[in-house]
């Protein structure tokens, strides 16, 4: 607010009553004066969310029907940023206002139950904005070094106002080339996690270096856009204007890093108060982070072909239709062949005798013995048969029953 972004107004929401009182910001709501009698959420994020709901009225009051972005800055893991930020968020989408939500994640010190309930309130604040960024608070830790505790939550205030001011003024602050609201909201619009980049620097070398220290920003989690769909891109200068080979060498370093697939949607606007230096300000969203493109390539299953050559113990599988190829040709089989010689029957010579006193039964069921013998004939040449593709042959012996 001290910063006096263009063209945004500001609404402060706080369980804290005393907090209220010594805000700058004009535009104030109590949440659950009636829940938590003004003396804050207790660091319960049931309490805030349920504060939220009293006051969702007044909330809706504030937006009312002329607004058409709203940013949420909140931080996360106590009650009421935690708790309260999705009912807002939720009521904006409501009123179909593009929501963008800015938040920050607690310090390792403030201990694991905090952080639990931060990652617990951003999953919850997930459902109803259009995009978030995410500003880590150790991050900032491992960037700045050992700084007071102090220092160390107002360089998070900071960056966090850097954010929503970056956003807002491409948007508000005219130039040669603008970026208009539908621009960011084609940008920012369902994208999901975002990731921001500001950087401002004079000198002879200052289009790479202002671009490399935007890639290098705190708010840039994984320090890099690779696979980005959009990318919104704001190039500010001051009483030193930006020049065609400038902004050249800036966009073609961000397609490079971000991928030939990037939409690059980018816009110039003039800040006199930037004097020598050049402002470069990356908006990116519509991609995967490290982490999501680790658990992806985690779960590709490799396939490979193994060959006889590589694999001597695999063998090769014969096709499945090999049965039905061609018969190959019967050579002349000039060996002798044997056949069966029809004998006679044997009767039963006793059957008379023993059988005496039984009823006489019909022939058919009768016991019959039949004796064959293997006899020799002259070899005959197999006649070859016709080529039919798919084919067998049947021989019967020839034998009679008497």
């Amino acid at each position: 607010y001290r910063q006096g972004i263009t063209g945004v107004d500001f609404i402060i929401c706080n369980t804290d009553a005393q907090a209220l009182e010594f805000s700058p910001i004009p535009n104030k709501v109590q949440l659950g004066a009636s829940l938590t009698e003004g003396m804050g959420a207790g660091s319960i994020p049931e309490v805030g969310k349920n504060s939220a709901i009293e006051n969702i009225d007044d909330i809706k009051q504030m937006l009312g029907s002329t607004t058409k972005m709203l940013f949420i800055t909140a931080g996360m893991g106590g009650g009421t940023g935690t708790g309260a930020s999705p009912i807002i968020a939720k009521a904006a989408k409501e009123l179909d206002i593009l929501t963008v939500a800015i938040i920050t994640t607690p310090f390792s010190f403030e201990g694991k139950r905090r952080k639990m309930q931060a990652n617990d309130g951003l999953d919850e604040l997930k459902k109803y904005v259009d995009s978030y960024l995410v500003i880590s608070n150790d991050r900032l830790r491992e960037i700045f070094g050992n700084l007071t505790l102090g220092s160390a939550f107002a360089q998070a205030d900071d960056i966090l106002t850097t954010a929503a001011k970056g956003i807002a003024e491409i948007i508000t602050v005219p130039g040669y080339i603008n970026v208009d609201f539908k621009d960011v909201r084609t940008v920012m619009k369902d994208s999901g996690v975002s990731i921001m980049g500001s950087f401002a620097c004079d000198g002879d070398n200052r289009a790479l270096n202002a671009v490399e220290g935007a890639l290098a920003s705190p708010l840039l989690k994984d320090n890099e856009i690779e696979g980005a769909r959009y990318i919104l891109l704001n190039i500010s200068s001051g009483l030193r204007e930006v020049t065609m080979d400038e902004v050249t060498i800036i966009t073609d370093y961000i397609q490079e890093k971000a991928g030939l697939s990037a939409d690059l949607i980018w816009g110039n606007c003039i800040d006199e108060s930037l004097e020598d230096k050049l402002s470069v300000t990356i908006i990116a969203t519509g991609f995967q982070t490290v982490e999501q493109r680790e658990q992806d390539k985690k779960n590709v299953r490799k396939v490979s072909l193994l060959t006889p050559e590589e694999a001597p113990l695999v063998r090769a599988v014969e096709p499945v239709n090999s049965f039905m190829a061609p018969k190959p040709e019967a050579e002349n089989n000039l060996e002798p062949v044997m056949k069966l010689k029809e004998e006679t029957k044997q009767s039963d010579l006793f059957g008379d005798l023993f059988n005496g006193n039984r009823n006489k039964v019909s022939e058919e069921q009768e016991s019959t013995f039949v004796r064959h013998t293997l006899i020799e004939e002259e070899p005959s040449v197999a006649e070859s048969p016709a080529e039919t593709g798919f084919e067998f042959e049947v021989k019967v012996a020839e034998t009679n029953f008497v």
